[in-house]
């Protein structure tokens, strides 16, 4: 089940409109110190900007909601960007768009259309993925076991899975007597996956635990 939509990574890109230059900058945050850090960052590395313009939304029901328009005219800037992630759902995002100004006034909407126009490039190039629930569960199998789990293993689990497909991640392998691992499922195929794993290995595997965590798609 997907939780919310975040950015994947971090991104800079810059735009030319009309004469001035616009830096958008996009930095994944889990709480609310991340994003101040990250905003106070990019204020000091671009001391000598004519703005720099933060926004953030932060908490996966968007609790979180903060702009500042840095000296821009109210409301022509840091707000819309926050209207524009809460609208496309995008969430756990610190943004800070830093403008040279090149002379020419833009006006109340060509100033809207510059800061969200920059920050959606700014989300773009750092790529929008989904947080959804994954089960992970550990188990510890004999060695034998483990070329064949490899082969049916996935590269990545389906954000809608069928819940009759047997779909699974291996991760974090560790090696001692027996062979310990993380395998990653969706919620809908936990049981699937668990009988699949104990009739692959002859009932020898054993379950060590299983939670559910979330991670990005």
């Amino acid at each position: 089940m997907e939780l919310y939509k975040t950015v994947r990574g971090e991104s800079e890109v810059t735009q030319i409109i009309e004469k001035s230059k616009f830096i958008a900058h996009v930095r994944h945050v889990e709480t609310r110190e991340e994003a101040d850090e990250f905003v106070s960052e990019i204020r000091s590395r671009y001391k000598d900007a004519t703005h720099n313009v933060p926004a953030m939304v932060i908490g996966d029901k968007f609790q979180i909601q903060w702009a500042s328009d840095d000296g821009e005219p109210q409301g022509t800037s840091g707000a819309p960007m926050v209207q524009m992630l809460v609208k496309e759902g995008i969430t756990n995002i610190a943004i800070v768009v830093t403008r040279y100004f090149g002379g020419i006034k833009l006006g109340t909407g060509g100033l809207v259309r510059a800061y969200t126009g920059s920050a959606k490039a700014g989300i773009e190039a750092a790529g929008i993925c989904s947080v959804q629930e994954i089960c992970s569960v550990k188990i510890k199998t004999d060695y034998p076991y483990l070329a064949k789990l490899q082969n049916m293993a996935s590269d990545k689990l389906d954000a809608e899975p069928d819940n009759e497909k047997i779909e699974f991640v291996i991760d974090d392998i560790q090696y001692t007597d027996k062979v310990d691992m993380r395998v990653l499922c969706m919620p809908e195929t936990e049981e699937n996956i668990k009988k699949m794993i104990m009739n692959l290995t002859s009932g020898t595997v054993q379950i060590l635990g299983c939670e559910v965590i979330m991670e990005k798609m």
